[in-house]
């Protein structure tokens, strides 16, 4: 049924599915085309990767991982959809892959979607991968599309947004600068300080206890070259990464916060990691060094007038500090995982 009210759109009759093995400027556009359509509609409010952002992401490797990418597109060669597949290749998630997959709302229920998750499953078994995972707005058409398909819910996630001109804002300074005995502050953007870089790729190491519900994501090790080489992923796709970390006094990092300032929408800072050492749990460690974040935002980068993070259901102690600073909930997300069956 279509809204009368609207100009009528001709659909194409049949759709075929593209791998690509080495995406173009071209690919990139299409793929960048159908992203922005499909979350404009069911994530309205969030802004959509840039198509440099896209270009990047096609062709330039990841950490840890490496990327299969295919195209739907419709009889008239119109493209219609996307799925990208992370493929994790670290110890600790070699079992493990990450799907994105997009429809542009004006050409669904053409079997687009669903020719292009039997490409990405078939590329599964392929690589040996027993678990996929994928996010979904919550009760919206991806998580329908999902469970059609097998996935099962896995994990909640509430979306946070703080304004960084909102009502905690007189609060903020004082927390930032409250006193932590045998603690300081540090900070640094892109790649951490060579005379951290070990302490730091310890305390990445705790985020291996972080709720994760019933997704089989595995664990991840980190040393000083796998954080250097985060950093660098970043920087090459035009992203900033800004952290502030606590160091207590023997040197090791206890706690640390991470923002991403995104080239396509500045304006809103993604939240990244935030863990605090299990040693040093306790203190109020996490609510200090985010609280120094924020400052280290409105003093730094004016630009910036928001902060979206998010919490799985089942943490316990995030939420609080995240409320504590004047975050609020905004959109929910599901985590799906298809157990991948055998060939």
């Amino acid at each position: 049924m279509t809204d009368p009210t609207t100009k009528a759109i001709t659909l194409p009759t049949s759709v075929h599915v593209i791998a690509l093995q080495r995406a173009s400027a071209a690919d990139a556009i299409a793929w960048h085309q159908v992203v922005a359509a499909s979350t404009a509609h069911d994530l309205p409010g969030v802004p959509p990767p840039d198509a440099g952002q896209i270009h990047a992401q096609l062709t330039r490797p990841a950490l840890g991982s490496h990327r299969l990418a295919w195209l739907a597109v419709g009889a008239d060669g119109v493209p219609v959809g996307v799925a990208g597949l992370r493929v994790f290749t670290s110890p600790g998630q070699e079992h493990l892959a990450e799907l994105e997959l997009h429809v542009d709302p004006a050409h669904r229920r053409l079997g687009a979607g669903s020719l292009l998750l039997s490409a990405v499953v078939a590329a599964c078994r392929t690589e040996n991968r027993r678990s996929l995972i994928a996010a979904a707005a919550a009760d919206g058409p991806g998580e329908v599309f999902g469970e059609r398909h097998g996935f099962r819910r896995a994990l909640t996630l509430d979306h946070l947004i703080l304004r960084l001109d909102g009502p905690a804002e007189d609060e903020l300074p004082r927390l930032a600068d409250a006193e932590h005995p045998g603690y300081r502050l540090t900070g640094w953007t892109g790649t951490v300080p060579d005379d951290l870089a070990d302490a730091f790729a310890e305390a990445k190491n705790a985020m291996n206890d972080m709720p994760v519900g019933g997704l089989d994501y595995g664990s991840v090790t980190w040393d000083a070259g796998r954080v250097r080489a985060m950093a660098e992923v970043i920087a090459d796709r035009g992203d900033t990464l800004l952290t502030v970390a606590a160091v207590h006094d023997d040197g090791t990092m206890a706690g640390y916060t991470e923002i991403l300032l995104p080239r396509a929408a500045p304006e809103r800072a993604q939240q990244y990691d935030t863990a605090v050492v299990p040693a040093h749990r306790g203190h109020g460690l996490g609510l200090w060094v985010k609280a120094a974040m924020v400052c280290r935002l409105r003093a730094g980068h004016p630009g910036v007038v928001e902060i979206e993070t998010d919490n799985a259901d089942d943490n316990v102690h995030m939420p609080a500090v995240n409320h504590r600073l004047g975050f609020r909930s905004y959109r929910r997300t599901r985590e799906l995982q298809l157990d991948v069956p055998p060939a």
